[in-house]
């Protein structure tokens, strides 16, 4: 369905415009049209100054690619004909009148409509369920702690974990096509390839504490914090986190590095962008690890078989609505998340208090969560989907015990790749934070996946 491409490339472009503050008279091509990729320029990217240390960050190098060129239609040629008396008549754009083809598209766009609006009313109705059950939820914390009050309490200072040099160094990179600024943590610069890690909701850079000290005697690390997540810029618009435009992110920041490619390592949220991401920019991702995610369009298909894993992933409903989600999950302190991050079964295991403070320090800041949510504001934007293959030498793990994705996706995810394409592992003793709570193991499955990548 051309048609339906063309409008979804156009609608990025005019978003991204918007998102950039900058006028809507040249558009740009979104990662929704799939362009080719062009060759790199210099003079892309450059790394700004950290924000915890005061120092100076390294300069990107420069090697971003050109704008692909939005693709134009061929103008129609009117074909010259011969009458019998041999006179020429030039005919006109086409045969069939304009009139007639909308008639005949007209149902297919009608059914269209009428899928999503009653997709848009099943989510919905389904949002004030899953409200009413969060709401009792967080007023039940506000009784049980009265002292807490129904707002969380800001972080004036951030914990000290932060800064830890070990991990790293703090920049900033501002990207090529939207313009926003992105902070980032980099360490290994020269030791090898560009490994770039991509966090989950409700996390941060942090989250890749351990990986970015294991593997960056090898590898070029860089941990970002995604648009609207930290210190990195977070426009309020909801049309500013679609899709499209978190996958061209992902571009920028490879480029603006001043990299071709790089090995993407990504988890929850930031694996569902690496999938997208390694379906359009297949020549920027040289391999992939995957940890507890899958493809939109897989996780579309599996859950509309399997309505279990819509009650797994119920919040993702609560998060359609405006402004409560974040006055729910701000509630008692931000309970809500302090328990999802921390729960005896399901949480990440032994995280400190400081820790835990790492995460929620920016969320606490006015307007801390609205970016974060906004990912799952778009989430339904597309539906429905189309399969899609999946080719990319990729590492995908997934915890038997994981409270939020069915260990089923794992087998659907299978069948959409290349054979010979995915190495795939369900681990029985873990659940979705497998990066914080099993570092070890992931390590381990890691280095044996990109040995020969070393040799």
């Amino acid at each position: 369905m051309g048609e339906p491409v063309a409008y979804t490339s156009m609608t990025a472009a005019v978003q991204l415009k918007l998102c950039k503050g900058g006028p809507l008279g040249q558009l740009e091509a979104g990662p929704g049209s799939r362009p080719q990729d062009p060759p790199l320029e210099p003079g892309l990217g450059e790394a700004r100054s950290g924000i915890l240390d005061g120092t100076e960050g390294p300069k990107a190098k420069g090697g971003g690619p050109r704008s692909p060129e939005p693709t134009l239609p061929l103008p129609l040629v009117p074909r010259a004909a011969q009458t019998p008396d041999g006179s020429t008549v030039v005919s006109g754009r086409s045969n069939m009148p304009e009139l007639v083809v909308t008639a005949l598209l007209a149902p297919s766009r009608l059914t269209l409509k009428l899928l999503r609006a009653f997709m848009w009313s099943l989510v919905f109705s389904a949002a004030l369920v899953v409200a009413a059950v969060y709401g009792s939820i967080a007023l039940t914390h506000v009784l049980c702690r009265p002292r807490r009050g129904c707002c969380g309490r800001p972080r004036r200072i951030p914990p000290a974990c932060l800064s830890d040099p070990a991990l790293g160094e703090h920049c900033f990179l501002t990207l090529k096509s939207s313009g926003i600024r992105l902070h980032y943590v980099s360490a290994g610069r020269g030791n090898g390839p560009l490994m770039l890690f991509l966090h989950g909701f409700p996390e941060n850079w942090f989250s890749w504490r351990y990986q970015l000290q294991e593997f960056q005697s090898r590898f070029h690390v860089v941990a970002v914090d995604m648009r609207g997540y930290g210190s990195s810029d977070a426009p309020k618009d909801v049309d500013c986190y679609t899709i499209d435009l978190l996958t061209a992110d992902i571009q920028d920041v490879i480029l603006g590095l001043g990299y071709s490619k790089c090995i993407l390592v990504s988890h929850d949220w930031g694996a569902l962008l690496a999938w997208n991401f390694s379906i359009y920019y297949p020549s920027l991702v040289d391999r992939m690890v995957v940890v507890s995610a899958a493809p939109m369009s897989v996780y579309q298909d599996y859950a509309m078989r399997h309505i279990g894993q819509l009650f797994r992933s119920n919040y993702v409903f609560l998060f359609q609505l405006p402004w409560l989600p974040e006055k729910l999950l701000s509630m008692s302190d931000f309970q809500i998340l302090k328990t999802t991050l921390t729960h005896r079964k399901t949480g990440i295991p032994h995280l400190s208090p400081s820790e835990l403070d790492a995460f929620l320090y920016d969320f606490s800041q006015p307007g801390g969560l609205t970016g974060p949510l906004n990912y799952y504001r778009n989430i339904f934007r597309n539906f429905p989907l189309e399969p899609q293959e999946l080719a990319t030498p990729t590492l995908l793990l997934w915890g038997k015990k994981d409270p939020y994705f069915d260990q089923g996706l794992v087998g659907a995810i299978s069948s959409r790749f290349v054979p010979g394409r995915l190495e795939a592992h369900i681990l029985p003793d873990m659940g979705h934070w497998i990066p914080q709570s099993h570092p070890k193991e992931m390590h381990e499955y890691m280095w044996a996946f990109l040995q020969d990548l070393l040799d």
